[in-house]
């Protein structure tokens, strides 16, 4: 990393939207009283170009023409025409919006202190850009990048309402915080079927942004124990947050080109006893009604299922086995009393209790 005073910063809002201002480094060496020589200027783009940062001579190529031909190729392989493609449209829509200049920000702001909404929807429509600049990053996590797109633009519309131009530092350095975090908490809030924590999720981004930067660093792929020590944290909390970024599966989803078996078909329900089971069950059952059978008469047989839901009858109250027997409440009770006493012989308690406990 160059030397500079100062370029650690510049270097991590670069890392949070995937670009730096030749503007900005030029500013960095004049502040230190330094010379931005030809070889200097190779160190920081090869330091950038390292760590993944685009370094532009000025904002407007936030949005290259190159996200049009992807669009434009996208909505050709999707089949459909290139007007068809909101994120096409949505380019073409803002690629002729003038930027700001940093008097204009600030003739700007004051006049949305004003209470002026020309001014507040001009601001906001000359940093539509920087939302697309951003947004891309976090293609890939759950929302596609129109939804991206229009949530990054309810944080710009948050930057533009707190924007402060008396502290002096550009809109984009601003606003690049309040996108950043729209983006994130929609994609903890509506990006999974199952909800992470929004702690959970700004942990996996900066997990995810350690390990970009090692990659570029080291040339390969970083080691948990890497990525760790980078992060402070110890390795079983790195691969648990590894474990909340896998995204759930259907288990209806068709097995490969088969769309008549699912995932389903092919999984084990633990839950349910299998083919030995369901015999074995059913064999116990037809013992215990052979016993009660044997043991009971045709009534106190009635009373006991309906009070204890044998026989997959439905469990009744006294007052509702009166009801259906034409007998009274106490009527039940001493059948009830009488029908278990018959069933506390040692032989018949332990047919029965094979059939309870199976």
């Amino acid at each position: 990393m160059p030397t500079i005073a100062g370029f650690e910063d510049l270097f991590d809002r670069g890392r949070e939207v995937g670009y730096v201002l030749m503007q900005d480094i030029e500013d960095l060496y004049e502040e230190e009283n330094e010379v931005l020589d030809t070889g200097k200027l190779a160190i920081v783009r090869q330091f950038l170009e390292s760590s993944n940062i685009d370094l532009l001579d000025s904002e407007s190529e936030i949005l290259r023409p190159d996200d049009e031909v992807e669009a434009t190729e996208r909505a050709d392989a999707d089949g459909g025409s290139i007007q068809a493609d909101p994120v096409w449209q949505y380019l073409k829509d803002i690629h002729d919006i003038p930027l700001l200049t940093a008097a204009q920000e600030v003739d700007l702001a004051q006049r949305i202190e004003s209470g002026d909404e020309t001014a507040r929807q001009q601001f906001t429509l000359s940093n539509l850009r920087l939302v697309v600049s951003i947004a891309k990053r976090y293609v890939g996590r759950g929302l596609s990048l129109i939804d991206l797109i229009q949530e990054g633009n309810i944080g710009l519309m948050r930057a533009v309402q707190k924007f402060d131009w008396r502290r002096g530092y550009k809109f984009s350095t601003y606003a690049t915080w309040w996108i950043r975090q729209a983006i994130t908490r929609a994609i903890a809030d509506k990006g999974r079927t199952i909800r992470l924590p929004v702690h959970v999720s700004e942990a996996l981004t900066k997990l995810n942004g350690v390990q970009q930067r090692l990659t570029q660093e080291l040339g390969r792929e970083p080691t948990d124990e890497e990525v760790a020590d980078e992060l402070g944290l110890d390795v079983v909390r790195i691969r648990e947050t590894r474990l909340a970024s896998r995204l759930p599966s259907s288990i209806d989803q068709p097995m490969g080109d088969d769309e008549d078996a699912s995932v389903g078909d092919f999984v084990m329900d633990r839950t349910e006893p299998g083919p030995e089971g369901v015999t074995h069950e059913r064999m116990l059952r037809q013992e215990a009604e052979r016993t009660l059978e044997t043991v009971l008469n045709e009534r106190e047989k009635m009373v006991l299922e309906m009070r204890y839901g044998l026989g997959d009858r439905e469990v009744f109250a006294l007052e509702k086995i009166g009801e259906k027997l034409n007998l009274t409440r106490e009527r039940v009770r001493q059948i009830e009393a009488q029908a278990l006493r018959k069933l506390r012989d040692p032989e018949i308690s332990r047919k029965l209790r094979e059939y309870l406990t199976a």
